[in-house]
């Protein structure tokens, strides 16, 4: 076997502990970014280039240990050091603030907080016993917790309004809705999906369909978008039953929190409640069967995520069509959204009594 040049093994090592390294002290950057989106940082610096001493005082740290804190950030490319102690956040930093229409800070809260992170410790046990961990470490399941905490339980909604915005962006524009009068959105949260669905397509009239701390904030994005004549709200169990006789179910980044028995029994009911004529939209991402060389992180991340903390599953094409022929459903096809969404539209068909 040829061995290359003792230069280029040594570039390609070092480039090796790079990637690496950056993996390994990956929990300490999460920590950095919990910090300074907790602490508001990114509102601080706002627009343009501020002095250390400035964002300091404002969040009410001493400037040396801000420095410290907007150096590391730096280092992450959320911001930048113009000059000495001068700094100013960069494109991505500017997502991590709360008044940019396409903020990122109420997902990187949540997704940074003990609550999203404790059950992580028992990877290894999620792993040998296939069960959630949450339980264990929080006393109750993972939506049962966030139900008892209304501040979480909100942050957690808005973080899944903004992790679907990029997903309600271009739903629209990769699937035809105009065969359609009436969509459910089961588990639809703050109606962010739905909203943008109606908005885009005025003939279609909708609800949402949720628990009452899922659905909080639902009739706030309803009523700002000018929907409330066209969408409504229902308070329900999924698990029990859903809405009857829309044409069109949505089930987005609801199935992967499941594991196969629990997303069967959704999948039932949504089948129970569709006409014949019916479909149902799963948006998810779709793991492929061999993760290629270029391949997110993400998806595979919330796979182990949804293991430790709800005992759900990422799935395969092969895995979501055996699925849904189990409850019911034919998917008919798969239709991917743009690559930096990361999401497919799985549509489905009632399979014939």
């Amino acid at each position: 076997m040829n061995q290359p040049p003792a230069s280029e093994q040594t570039v390609r090592t070092a480039d090796a502990r790079t990637t690496a390294m950056r993996s390994i002290l990956g929990g300490m950057a999460a920590q950095v970014i919990a910090t300074a989106t907790r602490m508001g940082v990114p509102d601080t610096l706002g627009d343009g280039p501020t002095a250390a001493e400035d964002v300091a005082e404002r969040c009410g740290v001493p400037s040396q240990s801000m420095t410290r804190l907007l150096r590391a950030l730096a280092a992450l490319g959320l911001c930048a050091e113009d000059q000495s102690d001068q700094f100013a956040l960069t494109e991505a930093g500017n997502l991590l603030r709360r008044d940019h229409p396409a903020s990122l800070h109420g997902f990187a809260r949540m997704f940074t907080d003990p609550v999203m992170l404790g059950a992580w410790n028992r990877l290894d046990t999620a792993m040998q016993t296939g069960e959630p961990q949450f339980n264990d470490v929080f006393g109750a399941p993972f939506f049962d917790h966030l139900a008892g905490q209304p501040e979480l339980s909100a942050l957690f909604n808005t973080s899944m309004s903004q992790a679907t915005r990029a997903v309600g962006a271009t739903l629209p524009g990769h699937y035809d809705f105009g065969s359609y009068e009436t969509v459910v959105d089961v588990g639809g949260g703050d109606a962010t999906l739905l909203s943008a669905i109606l908005t885009s397509h005025p003939h279609l009239h909708g609800t949402v369909y949720d628990t009452p701390s899922g659905a909080a904030q639902a009739p706030d994005t309803l009523d700002e978008a000018g929907l409330a004549r066209r969408a409504g709200v229902e308070h329900g169990d999924f698990f029990d039953s859903v809405p009857h006789g829309a044409d069109l179910y949505l089930l987005k980044s609801i199935v992967h929190d499941w594991n196969d028995a629990d997303a069967s029994l959704i999948l039932r009911n949504c089948r129970a409640a569709a006409p014949e004529h019916g479909r149902l939209l799963i948006i998810e991402p779709v793991l492929p069967d061999v993760v290629p060389p270029d391949a997110r992180p993400g998806i595979y991340l919330s796979d182990l995520n949804m293991l430790v903390n709800l005992g759900g599953r990422e799935r395969t094409r092969a895995e979501f069509t055996e699925l849904c022929a189990g409850a019911g459903f034919e998917i008919t096809r798969f239709v991917p959204l743009p690559p930096k969404v990361g999401f497919y539209i799985i549509e489905a068909a009632p399979s014939p009594r």
